[in-house]
This record gives structure tokens, sequence and C-alpha cells, in this order.
């Protein structure tokens, strides 16, 4: 197969140097892997170029006392001590969640919220099966609607896992972060704050201000860190411009994938706002580097019906920088 052949959304990819494999994680789709279910499944390659059919990884509701068999987004996968651990949200409509009284400006804020959360699963092997570790619950707090976990380890080695706090009960979505045990099993103390979609000053040029409550929701989507030579903290992470919000509480508008600079180093920041990367209904994108060490940037492109796009990065101090597609690739367009 190759990428304009395969059905993917929040696209991550493992270079396995041991092998010379590269593994895709993404949403089940029964369709391409032939196995019905809400879970995680992984293309391979060796060249980036022709891929595997995947294979099913993980598979969501299949441990007794599962609190969610929806959902299945944004799959990462790590290593860490000699075993792979897997973050993916799942979601539960059926067990809703208290809507907040009032958002930021203290005005109501109807949406329903309901369970939303990344879970964490273990295997020993990069092609699972991935076992999630408490299946009762979501990795972060549980009241809050949260989404696209992922690893971070600090200069001290502890682990945290920072996921985006959705939109649906702040209206402005926050990135935080929360500390995580060693062996990932639980957490340590409360969320912390990093920063807010609107932080982002680019978007200010494209939505008019307005009386506040008034203003379109503004998204934080799709966190994934990366360490600099010069120690800054990357943090890649998508939303949206142009916002407009349905009757249905959906959100469309332009898609878009942008970064943000911790030039301190540390996860707690403070957070540096960058122009968008790639816009083109874009995002979810996450830096890998290749077997030949070009750094390299997969998103997915369509937000609808999404296949995966690769780009060759360049790294100038904490300034990225997209250098070209990778049409050769990624079948280009």
């Amino acid at each position: 197969m190759r990428l304009p052949d395969m059905p993917l959304h929040d696209p991550y990819i493992v270079a396995d140097r041991a092998t010379r494999t590269y593994y895709l994680y993404t949403s089940n789709e029964p369709s391409v892997s032939g196995v019905d279910g809400t879970g995680t499944m992984v293309y391979r390659s060796h060249d980036l170029h022709d891929w595997t059919r995947p294979v099913v990884v993980f598979r969501a509701g299949e441990q007794s006392g599962s609190w969610a068999t929806d959902g299945a987004w944004a799959p990462e996968v790590h290593e860490l001590g000699g075993r792979y651990y897997l973050f993916t949200t799942l979601h539960n409509e059926d067990r809703p969640l208290p809507v907040p009284p009032a958002n930021q400006w203290g005005t109501p804020f109807q949406l329903r919220n309901y369970m939303r959360g990344t879970i964490t699963a273990v295997s020993d092997s990069l092609l699972g099966p991935f076992t999630a570790v408490d299946p009762t619950r979501p990795t972060p707090p549980g009241n809050l609607m949260t989404l696209d976990g992922t690893l971070h380890v600090d200069p001290s080695g502890r682990p945290w896992m920072v996921y985006a706090h959705e939109w649906l009960q702040t209206i402005d979505g926050t990135m935080e972060a929360i500390r995580l045990t060693p062996d990932l099993s639980a957490t340590v103390g409360d969320p912390v704050f990093l920063f807010k979609a609107s932080d982002a000053f680019w978007l200010g040029e494209q939505i008019p201000a307005g009386v506040p409550n008034q203003l379109p929701p503004y998204i934080t989507d799709g966190p994934q860190l990366h360490r600099t030579p010069d120690g800054s903290l990357l943090m890649l992470w998508s939303t949206y411009e142009k916002n407009t919000l349905g009757k249905d509480g959906t959100v469309s508008g332009g898609y878009v994938q942008t970064y943000a600079v911790s030039e301190s180093g540390e996860i707690t920041g403070p957070w540096r706002q960058q122009r968008p990367l790639v816009r083109d209904d874009s995002g979810h994108g996450m830096l890998f580097h290749t077997f030949d060490d070009l750094l390299m940037m997969v998103l997915h492109r369509p937000f609808e019906n999404a296949r995966g796009k690769l780009y060759e990065m360049q790294l100038v101090g904490h300034e990225l920088r997209v250098l070209r597609q990778r049409t050769d690739l990624d079948g280009g367009g």
C-alpha cells in the first residue's frame, strides 16, 4: 500500500532502528484491516513509500470493566524501560459529565459533556497486543473532557502525559500536563496548565473580536513534544482558524498545523506561540527521524477522509521550518 491509498487520522510513526522498520499507528479502519471494532491498527514500511496492509494491535472494550468502547483516536506508541506504551483516546456518550455552569466569561455554555480521555495500554511488542493498564478509567482526571494524550519525559526522567482539555468544557481549549508514575500506571498530583488556544497570536488576525460569548470556540488538538539540540522544547499542536460553530456543536474552519516553543526546556514553559507550519486543512502532525537521520513530519489532510502527508523539516536553533513536502513518498498534491 501507499499513503494515498491508506485511510488514517492522527498518524504516529515509530522508527524502529533495530529492525529498520517504520510503524505507522492510526485508528482501526475495518474496511482496511479486516477486523471489526474500535481500536488501533498499524501499517509497516522499510522505506516510507511501500506499506504493508495494517494489523490490529489494540481493541477497546475487550477487558472486563472497560469504561468506553468508542473513539480510539490519536494512538501513539512510546518505548519506556523496555516496554511499549500505547496512548489512545476513548469516549462514552452514555456516561455524562456535569456541564460547567459558566465559561470563563461567566456565561452559560450548554453543550453536552461526557466521559472522554486518553487511556494507557502496554505491550512487550510494537505489534501488540496492548492491554489497558486500568480499563476502568482514563488516565487524566475523569471529570475532564480530554483527548490526544502524549508522553513527555522531562530532563530529570519524570514522565508526564500532555493532553488537550476540550473546548467542549472550556470554549478556549487548553494544553495541560499531569505527572505519571514511573511505570505510567497512575498519575501524580494535579494537572498543570501550559497554554490556551487563543494564545496563538495569529488567530486574532483571523477571528475578529466581538462579544465574548459570541466568539467561536478555540481548539487545542494533537500535542507532540520534541527536544531541540539547543535544549528547547517544541510542542507541535493543531487548531482551527476562521472557526464557525454549528447548531449541532460541530466546528468547521481551516485545520492547521502549528507549534509552540518552551525556551526554558521545561514542560511548564513559558510557551511562545509560532506561526502555522502547514495550513490547507492539515494537522495533527508529529516529528520523527528517518534511518538516514532526516527530520520528518507526518500529518493528515484533509480532515475528512484523511490521508497521510510527509514533510522534510529543518531545525534552526528552536525554529522549525518546512523544507519541502515529500511528494515522492506521499503522493503529493
